[in-house]
């Protein structure tokens, strides 16, 4: 009989692929699919400045096998019902403490909460005003604007009162900010303008590349600490430390602050992923994927800034997400393995 090498080594080149795709999809195997025929169903925040972060979640979860829908794009207040409601299994946006009484609400304690650590004390809140007004004034701390003189410089619509650019309605710094100009008693003297933030931090940038007066509420990142560099172009105002505030909010040797220490007003955020408890008990390796996902401030704000610049579309920003992992892989694959590793 004639033997026949090459088909015998066809044989064996398709037993051994066929072992190697069973072996694969063992679990705690590189290259296994924990997530296969898991529907997650995310949510994203209303601020741009979240959706990098969103995209990047998406994509790992993708690459454990997970089908996930595309994010909706939910009220910070809606997410939290949605979740504890298991219409929305998690999104990546949550910002703490600013969010705990969220999760104190009562339809929602208990079936829901936060983890691992995106950004670990490095979110910043406050309040930041040009910095030619605030050297030409001598403003240092929000409460300065209790002075009609002072207050009426950022008069924008001819009220003769200042014009804050705040939070939109719904998002946990609203409150907040409420709270402190009523306990500031500056309601006479500020208004805090809600609407579309984008837009209108837009149409604050304009106002101060025509060298006029600005006044307004961010936090970081955020492409408008960019487009205004904090010491440079805009300053951080102080807030008395007899305003409401639960926490530390004061913050040692902040570039830009016109106090030191720098009482912000808001205590620095740890940016975190809020899942519904009963997914994250269903599908282990997706909770230590949340558990272990780093993201650095720098790069989040140098994402913010593209799309500022432009690069703005849905699609842009899963393109910025996959560059980011690429650019990430050794360390992101060092995730997976452990998320794969959580079935066992």
């Amino acid at each position: 009989m004639t033997r026949n090498p090459l088909g015998r080594s066809i044989v064996f080149i398709m037993a051994f692929m066929v072992f190697a795709v069973a072996c694969n999809n063992l679990p705690g195997r590189v290259g296994s699919l924990p997530g296969q025929g898991t529907t997650v169903r995310m949510g994203q925040a209303t601020w741009d400045t979240g959706l990098f972060q969103a995209q990047i979640f998406k994509a790992l979860l993708e690459e454990l096998g997970y089908e996930v829908k595309a994010p909706e794009t939910v009220d910070t207040i809606a997410f939290y019902f949605f979740s504890a409601q298991r219409d929305l299994d998690f999104w990546a946006n949550g910002w703490f403490p600013l969010h705990d009484r969220y999760l104190e609400f009562e339809d929602v304690a208990g079936k829901i909460q936060p983890v691992g650590f995106q950004v670990a004390k490095g979110a910043l809140q406050g309040y930041m005003v040009d910095k030619a007004t605030a050297d030409k004034l001598g403003i240092t701390n929000l409460a300065d604007l209790q002075d009609p003189e002072f207050a009426a410089v950022f008069d924008d619509d001819g009220d003769g009162k200042a014009d804050l650019i705040g939070c939109n309605v719904g998002w946990g710094c609203e409150q907040v900010i409420d709270t402190q100009l009523d306990a500031l008693e500056l309601r006479d003297t500020v208004t805090h303008v809600q609407g579309d933030y984008s837009q209108l931090m837009q149409d604050t940038l304009a106002r101060y590349q025509q060298g006029q007066p600005v006044l307004f509420y961010t936090w970081t990142p955020n492409w408008t600490v960019s487009a205004m560099a904090p010491g440079e172009d805009v300053m951080w105002l102080g807030v008395p430390s007899s305003s409401p505030a639960d926490r530390d909010t004061e913050v040692a040797s902040i570039p830009g602050c016109l106090e030191d220490p720098c009482n912000m007003g808001f205590e620095p955020s740890d940016i975190r992923v809020v899942a519904n408890s009963q997914f994250l008990a269903e599908n282990p390796s997706a909770a230590t994927l949340f558990e272990l996902v780093k993201i650095p401030l720098a790069d989040i704000a140098n994402q913010n800034i593209r799309m500022s610049a432009g690069e703005n579309s849905e699609e842009d920003i899963r393109l910025h997400a996959e560059a980011w992992i690429d650019a990430n892989r050794e360390q992101v694959d060092l995730w997976l393995e452990a998320a794969r590793l959580a079935t066992q």
